[in-house]
């Protein structure tokens, strides 16, 4: 066979894209050991070490990165039910105000993180995308988009007002006192914004996949760059 009818490994690492969907994870772990305080200043090192592995995979040769800033944490029923006991750390949505404050900051420092890194690769394309204000869109604004429950999980257990049990993931079937019980899904998961608790339904991805794309939520912004035949449900 003829060897350069095939593209090295190397060509195929330089074109590739590689996103990044972070934050999420290190915060909301981070608020079951730590004050407020200490999870806002721990923020630095967190993004040093996304910094570190990005600087890495530029010097293997990647040039185009997709990076996501993390969601409202204080608007996913997991939160709510382990932090938002006291009503007076819930804000207007019914979100937990701390973590959703951790998450702003993050994302404060994250998108500078993303300005100095187009700064030193000019030869990459390096795109910061707010989810945050997408998902935070969503919920404030569930009715406008078809959906019913804006907090509440479609697959969980102990019915309104957030239908979750840290005790019993989506799927499972434990005894509670004496009882059998199963985390089952709602009828209709496309009413919920949330579907288990901690990740969004299909539905829901479905809104924030469209926003996305409109290219309105990204530095740089590509909105004049998407293909008119796009048709989005949103």
């Amino acid at each position: 066979k003829r060897l350069d009818k095939y593209i090295p490994a190397v060509d195929y690492f330089s074109k590739g894209l590689y996103t990044f969907d972070i934050g999420q994870n290190d915060l909301a772990g981070a608020f079951y050991s730590k004050t407020i305080d200490q999870v806002l200043a721990s923020i630095p090192k967190i993004l040093e070490e996304f910094e570190t592995g990005l600087r890495r995979l530029y010097d293997e040769g990647a040039r185009n990165f997709w990076i996501h800033n993390t969601g409202p944490l204080g608007c996913l029923a997991q939160n709510v039910a382990k932090f938002g006991t006291d009503l007076s750390m819930l804000d207007e949505l019914g979100c937990v105000s701390g973590h959703n404050q951790a998450a702003k900051l993050f994302n404060l420092q994250l998108h500078a993180l993303c300005k100095k890194l187009q700064g030193d690769y000019t030869d990459s394309n390096i795109t910061y995308v707010d989810i945050y204000t997408i998902k935070y869109s969503l919920i404030a604004n569930y009715s406008r988009y078809g959906f019913e429950q804006p907090i509440m999980a479609c697959c969980g257990v102990g019915g309104a007002p957030l239908n979750y049990n840290s005790g019993i993931s989506c799927g499972q079937t434990k005894v509670i006192n004496g009882t059998s019980v199963t985390a089952k899904a709602c009828s209709d998961s496309t009413e919920y914004v949330n579907w288990d608790g901690i990740h969004y339904t299909e539905a829901a991805n479905q809104y924030v996949s469209t926003q996305i794309l409109t290219g309105k939520y990204s530095d740089p912004p590509f909105a004049d760059k998407m293909p008119f035949l796009l048709d989005l449900k949103f």
